[in-house]
């Protein structure tokens, strides 16, 4: 039957008891959820054969999420992805940001959403409600904003929804994302992901910088490396030395413009394949962009589970948002409203 378990997970050096919420379905799927960062910990589901598997990079104690840099499963904000020279203006004001990748911020800066304690609101069978206040001029951030990320693990189907929320007291700019890594092939299984298949209902992407900020044009993915309208072995292409985007990037690490834009309702975003364990995920959101992250900056320093080094493309990273460095690019995606919400939904297990 489904069941949801709320046990320690470990403590933060200041003191902050963080917890974990394990929920499962009928069907076998199961989810872990710890309060640091409101970050996905586990996702297991079955194999064409039937055996459960770990599909997320993860650790089993606190200690290597506290010190690792990768986001590991986080919900990430106040702004997911880039902002450039950690600074933007709104209302004719200048706010600058803590940067936390060279002059850049990333993922809300310094101590960004994935680095704090969120407080579990509610806990059964079938969610997880988890909140935090970031207050104004956290990292440099203008209003006070309250984020909830519900979790909710369908009965019978292998279905994880999250639903990210915002409100803020004052004008302020927010993106938030998931940052899970996923693999297929099972997570502790030492194999990486190049032979995954991509499909990615995008007809154009945002090119970026050498600091990986979007340079504001929005190039067709025609006749590029870039082009995952119909399915394609991630690894035939993430070695392109010849693009010189894949150069910058160290392979992707990019904003992909939905061609559905903002939607009210999840849509299609994106499905990966893995043939050989025969398990497959679809992304469906509301959101305008998706990063498509291939694990490039994973250097085999950070040991997962079952002692598993994680090294470059152990796992993808697929985060629908609103385009990076949108604050600073006249072109990106806005909505007016002082309110916020993104909906992801992942569907995993069966067969591609």
């Amino acid at each position: 039957m489904p069941t949801a378990d709320r046990t320690r997970f470990g403590v933060t050096p200041d003191g902050e008891v963080v917890e974990r919420v394990t929920l499962r379905n009928a069907g076998g799927m199961q989810v872990d959820v710890i309060t640091l960062g409101a970050s996905l910990q586990g996702v297991q589901v079955p194999d064409r054969e039937g055996r459960l598997g770990h599909v997320l990079l993860g650790h089993d104690t606190l200690e290597p999420y506290l010190r690792q840099p990768h986001f590991m499963g986080a919900c990430v904000g106040r702004y997911a992805n880039r902002i450039g020279g950690a600074a933007f203006t709104l209302d004719g004001r200048r706010f600058r940001i803590t940067a936390n990748e060279g002059s850049n911020a990333l993922h809300g800066g310094v101590r960004g959403l994935d680095k704090v304690v969120w407080r579990i609101e509610s806990a059964d069978p079938h969610q997880v409600v988890l909140r935090h206040v970031s207050p104004d001029g956290d990292q440099g951030f203008p209003g006070e904003l309250t984020i909830t990320a519900t979790y909710r693990l369908a009965p019978e189907a292998d279905q994880l929804d999250l639903i990210l929320e915002a409100v803020t007291d004052a004008p302020t700019v927010v993106s938030l994302a998931p940052h899970g890594y996923f693999n297929l092939a099972g997570a502790d299984g030492g194999r990486d992901v190049m032979d995954h298949h991509l499909t990615l209902a995008a007809s154009a992407y945002t090119p970026v910088d050498e600091g990986l900020i979007p340079t504001g044009e929005i190039r067709p993915v025609d006749d590029t490396p870039f082009d995952f309208r119909t399915a394609r072995r991630i690894g035939d292409r993430v070695r392109d030395a010849h693009d010189a985007q894949i150069r910058i990037g160290r392979g992707y690490d990019h904003n992909f413009v939905r061609d559905e834009g903002r939607t009210d309702t999840p849509t299609f975003a994106a499905r990966v394949t893995d043939p050989a364990s025969g398990r497959a995920m679809e992304l469906l959101t509301t959101e305008p962009g998706l990063q498509f992250y291939s694990g490039n900056f994973l250097t085999g320093e950070l040991i997962g589970r079952n002692g598993v080094a994680y090294g470059q493309g152990q796992g993808l990273c697929l985060e629908p948002q609103n385009f990076p460095d949108a604050p600073n690019q006249p072109g990106s995606p806005r909505r007016g409203s002082i309110r916020a919400s993104a909906i992801a939904t992942t569907r995993s297990g069966g067969s591609p």
